[in-house]
């Protein structure tokens, strides 16, 4: 479990066995990660399979390549990386699973002062899912519906969110992964087996 709240950025150093495994160098969370640990990586949670010193290895499973954007990575492009929630870690954003929903796209970018207002647009599937000033996380960060139609929602994204994660670099057109707030879907899942 996570929280959404970004403090380390790691590299994307490529691929291995095809695509079944992706290989990932940032050491500080290598210093704090044990083997069969989870990291949350832009927002889907995978165990680290082996570590050489600053370098990370992850399995990617067939699910993991269908419903997020870890497939279509860059050489080099920056990751968000997360260490789970202990005992003594502050709730700081909302409850992040790792679990991605689905994958949306960036439509359009505002400048707000020295922020940003994003519009992504998401699968229609998940719309029953998010509410106006509920949480979503986007490459697992945590952020709040600001506005919401039928298929885009935005978020405006604070300038130190946008420093330390690596939703200041993505540009328009760009895909993110997405999880809807796992409250609002157990709710949802209740209410839609128990009808009034």
């Amino acid at each position: 479990m996570f929280t959404g709240i970004i403090k380390n950025q790691g590299l994307f150093k490529g691929y291995r066995s095809g695509k079944q495994e992706m290989v990932v160098e940032e050491p500080f969370v290598a210093g704090q990660l044990e083997l069969g640990g989870s990291l949350a990586i832009n927002g889907v949670c995978l165990s680290l399979i082996k570590k050489d010193h600053d370098t990370l290895f992850f399995n990617l499973s067939e699910e993991t390549l269908k419903h997020t954007t870890l497939g279509s990575l860059r050489p080099k492009e920056r990751l968000n990386l997360e260490l789970p929630l202990s005992l003594s870690t502050p709730l700081s954003g909302h409850i992040v699973t790792g679990h991605v929903d689905g994958v949306g796209k960036l439509k359009r970018i505002k400048a707000m002062g020295k922020g940003k207002r994003f519009t992504i647009s998401f699968p229609s599937e998940l719309r029953p899912y998010f509410v106006p000033k509920g949480s979503v996380a986007l490459n697992g960060v945590s952020l709040t519906v600001a506005d919401l139609s039928s298929l885009t929602f935005d978020v405006e994204i604070i300038p130190i969110t946008l420093e330390e994660s690596n939703l200041g670099a993505i540009r328009r057109g760009d895909a993110v992964n997405i999880e809807c707030d796992i409250l609002g879907k157990y709710v949802y899942n209740w209410i839609s087996k128990h009808p009034r």
